[in-house]
């Protein structure tokens, strides 16, 4: 797995890499220009959408932000693009009007605890956090949007993207679920999870940019906002523990075969 490969240069998002190159427990490889990762898209330059839409054939967008961050951020340029597809799958419980009662405070405000659930946990808590409170949650609180999320990455026509505001952390859930039908080695499905941190300090200079984020990140070095490998190892484990692995849960959802065969067809055909 060449990792300079993986990561796609692009002026307003910082954190946009491939899923293609990795290796499956079957001795493949996953195809490049399938399924991409990213953080947020809204600052897209109009190179970035040719780049996208003209040489990678984009087709599919995944918006994973809750729309509270939609509402405040904006859908982003690629809503103007014919040829795009934008699917909003929010992974937060809705409630109210419009808005996801977990990410919103009532006063058009993010709650930053849960769209940025890394910050201000004592080390020591952080793996159980991630699972129980938030990783598992997604799971736990919006299967449908999962489940709808990963048909898309299955059964487009052309590239398709799944991205949220770090593309960390519910990005980085979906992505491992992507991986794990596909058959992609555990080990290759954490080294993706973990190969954010190498873009961390960019990813963070743009939530701060941002009045939607900004008040939301604390002061803490940028090392303790990194994604460790113990997270998605934890993760995958109580998936295992609970449902017999990520393609357990997902056929107790409502998950077919003919989805996991599009799906594997899309990553390794």
């Amino acid at each position: 797995m060449n990792e300079l490969t993986r990561w796609i240069a692009l002026d307003g998002a910082v954190n946009v890499r491939d899923l293609g190159g990795l290796p499956t427990i079957n001795g493949e490889t996953t195809k490049f220009g399938r399924v991409l990762r990213s953080d947020n898209l809204q600052g897209l330059t109009d190179a970035d959408v040719e780049r996208l839409v003209g040489e990678l054939k984009l087709r599919d967008v995944v918006d994973l932000r809750s729309n509270t961050e939609v509402d405040l951020e904006g859908p982003g340029p690629l809503t103007q693009v014919p040829e795009v597809s934008i699917h909003h799958l929010t992974l937060f419980a809705e409630g109210g009007r419009h808005t996801d009662v977990d990410a919103d405070t009532g006063d058009s405000r993010i709650q930053g605890d849960k769209v940025l659930p890394w910050q201000g946990r004592r080390e020591e808590d952080l793996a159980d956090v991630r699972v129980v409170g938030f990783y598992y949650a997604y799971l736990r609180d919006r299967p449908d949007s999962v489940l709808a999320a990963l048909r898309v990455l299955a059964h487009g026509d052309g590239a398709a993207i799944v991205h949220c505001a770090a593309g960390k952390d519910r990005t980085g859930v979906v992505s491992a679920l992507a991986l794990s039908v596909a058959g992609v080695t555990r080990e290759a499905i954490v080294a993706d999870y973990t190969a954010t941190g190498d873009r961390l300090e960019l990813i963070l200079a743009r939530l701060r940019s941002s009045a939607t984020y900004r008040d939301d990140l604390d002061s803490r070095p940028a090392d303790s906002h990194l994604p460790r490998r113990e997270f998605m190892e934890h993760f995958l484990q109580v998936l295992d523990d609970r449902h017999e692995g990520p393609l357990g849960w997902l056929v107790q959802q409502g998950w077919t075969e003919e989805d996991a065969t599009a799906l594997r067809s899309r990553l390794l055909d």
